[in-house]
């Protein structure tokens, strides 16, 4: 078994979709319509056959308020894993990403977060080597 796809709830797919291409540096993967219906997913560039991340539009007033909670309480929506966080933070703050902590050493890795702009907060980790 394997995971190949998730989701993350935006407010804006074009907006997203700058913000995880053109900021974060991911490749669009997948992008087409139907009707009102958009399926749009990003993925890295190192591994452009590997898992997808889904940019589904939040138009579920449900959802809107648990994401809307998660990120009031600081919680990221996502994890990004790195071998840099520090250069990654440097790159991506230098592409406009509006971090709401820098790299910050905790147990077993250093963290960084970030506002996607579009509802969520991303934590970029590098794990500790021993």
């Amino acid at each position: 078994m394997k995971i190949k796809l998730t989701t993350i709830l935006v407010d804006d797919q074009d907006k997203a979709l700058r913000f995880y291409t053109e900021v974060l540096g991911f490749a669009k993967k997948t992008d087409f319509s139907q009707g009102p219906y958009r399926w749009l997913t990003v993925t890295s560039p190192e591994e452009p056959n590997g898992t997808e991340l889904q940019l589904s539009l939040n138009n579920n007033p449900a959802a809107k308020a648990y994401q809307q909670a998660t990120f009031q309480q600081g919680q990221p929506a996502a994890m990004f894993f790195t071998d840099d966080v520090k250069g990654d933070y440097e790159r991506i703050k230098a592409r406009g990403a509006e971090f709401t902590k820098p790299p910050t050493d905790v147990t077993f890795a250093t963290i960084a977060m970030l506002n996607d702009t579009c509802g969520n907060l991303i934590q970029l980790t590098q794990l500790a080597r021993y």
